[in-house]
């Protein structure tokens, strides 16, 4: 069994994990860099390692700091929350060299998962429906030619990307080979890398995403899906879980898709595997092979603690629950409070003067924040995720109206005004919305 846990990450997720870890008995490692030395997760640990100034790549992204703190320590195993080393290959692998446990999947998987081109082949073959696209790189002998037996509209998309860089479409012929060249020196700069596919475009889709976690012994269990489609510039703004566009139907055939998939890789522990669903038909985009920012949505109507899930299965222990034992529970919501001007969504660094999270019934607040608190300008602007559940989808919708009055942060600028104005709004009460939805809200309404 795991005795003691570093925790490879900052702000809410690092807390988050630190809990999981206490409610285990097992004891905690936080690092840190020289700007998160007052984070709340770095009081609450055990013990704490600073590993670096604050930029990313000299502390939390430094694989040689991070492994130097658990050699001190004597950590057996790391848990990498999301983003930062969450899905490097590498990094999991030199754990695995050290004989410290990654709470993760394989490095197998998270590589064949991380290139898209690969992760769609791998799709493919498991029998996840995916969008009709090239099979492979587009170059420019053959992008007019793959684009016809497409047809358009095509999106033309980075191999090695995410965030929305690398990516553009061409609705017509005429617009076809701008598209190309543009997309391609796009990813050349951002990722090194020019290489671009080429997908159908769909014109009205909502992105839907399904939480699997497996045990790498071939046994493996779907918690149904959320609803990610309130995005702006491909970052997700509000959670669902579940889809207010699916039935009971199509939310398990989809589920047991995933799922057998997952049996069939022999995956081991939590993943999402995720969607474009237009028209009733699902098309695979990508498998995020880690933990999401959203998972609290899913936790809230099945009761099962995810990152609980994701340390058993690395210590060998197993699922704690089968597919028949997993019962959904009315609906949730997440929406990401970041510290940043809810017009303009420029980042709002500074010190927090006054800090009160909402509560009652079904209401929980992961934030690592508090009235004295100073946000740094080096990373991410999250400064805290605000779940709410009811029995229904309308009583989750009340319960998020009140608590959104509740909710004080002073000091900086947050996106609480958006979400108060969004709670308020018919299509989202109707649950008629897709990906682009919010940014064409944004475009023609400023946040007050």
């Amino acid at each position: 069994m795991i005795s003691k846990i570093l925790i490879a990450n900052r702000g809410e997720i690092a807390l988050r994990v630190l809990r999981a870890c206490k409610e285990l008995g097992i004891a905690t490692v936080a690092v840190h860099s020289t700007a998160d030395a007052d984070a709340m997760h770095v009081r609450l640990a055990d013990e704490s390692v600073c590993i670096g100034p604050p930029p990313s790549r000299d502390s939390y992204l430094n694989i040689h700091q991070i492994v130097a703190a658990c050699e001190i320590t004597g950590a057996d195993a790391v848990h990498p929350g999301y983003g930062f080393l969450s899905e490097n290959a590498k990094f999991a692998d030199i754990l695995e060299a050290h004989g410290i446990t990654f709470i993760g999947p394989t490095a197998e998987h998270i590589r064949l998962m991380g290139d898209k081109i690969t992760a769609k082949q791998t799709a493919v073959e498991l029998g996840i429906p995916v969008v009709p696209g090239s099979d492979g790189e587009v170059t420019s002998e053959n992008v007019l030619e793959t684009a016809r037996k497409i047809g358009f509209p095509v999106l033309i998309k980075a191999t090695a990307g995410g965030g929305g860089r690398g990516m553009k479409v061409a609705k017509t012929e005429d617009d076809l080979q701008e598209a190309f060249d543009t997309a391609r020196s796009e990813a050349a700069a951002a990722f090194g890398n020019p290489a671009v596919y080429m997908e159908k475009y769909l014109g009205k889709p909502r992105h839907i995403e399904v939480q699997v976690v497996g045990d790498g012994e071939g046994n493996a269990i779907h918690l149904g899906e959320r609803d990610c489609s309130l995005q702006r510039r491909h970052q997700k703004v509000w959670e669902e879980a579940n889809s207010p566009a699916l039935n009971v139907e199509q939310r398990m055939k989809i589920g047991q898709i995933c799922a057998d998939a997952m049996k069939k890789m022999k995956y081991r522990g939590a993943g999402t595997v995720e969607f474009l669903y237009e028209n009733g038909e699902f098309y695979f985009i990508e498998m995020n092979t880690r933990l999401q920012v959203e998972h609290p949505i899913t936790e809230a109507i099945t009761n099962i603690d995810l990152v609980h899930e994701q340390i058993r299965v690395a210590s060998g222990a197993g699922l704690s629950v089968t597919q028949d034992e997993i019962t959904f529970s009315g609906h949730a919501i997440e929406c990401r409070i970041n510290a940043e001007d809810p017009r303009t969504f420029v980042p709002s660094p500074g010190t927090i003067t006054h800090f009160h999270a909402p509560g009652g019934l079904g209401v929980r607040v992961d934030s690592g924040a508090y009235a004295g608190y100073k946000i740094p300008p080096y990373y991410d602007s999250l400064i805290g995720k605000l779940i709410v559940h009811g029995r229904t989808r309308v009583e989750c919708m009340m319960r998020l109206r009140r608590v959104l009055d509740e909710f004080v942060v002073d000091g900086v600028k947050t996106t609480l005004p958006l979400f108060q104005d969004l709670v308020s709004n018919q299509d989202i009460a109707n649950g008629e919305y897709d990906i682009h939805w919010l940014e064409h809200y944004l475009a023609h309404h400023k946040a007050h």
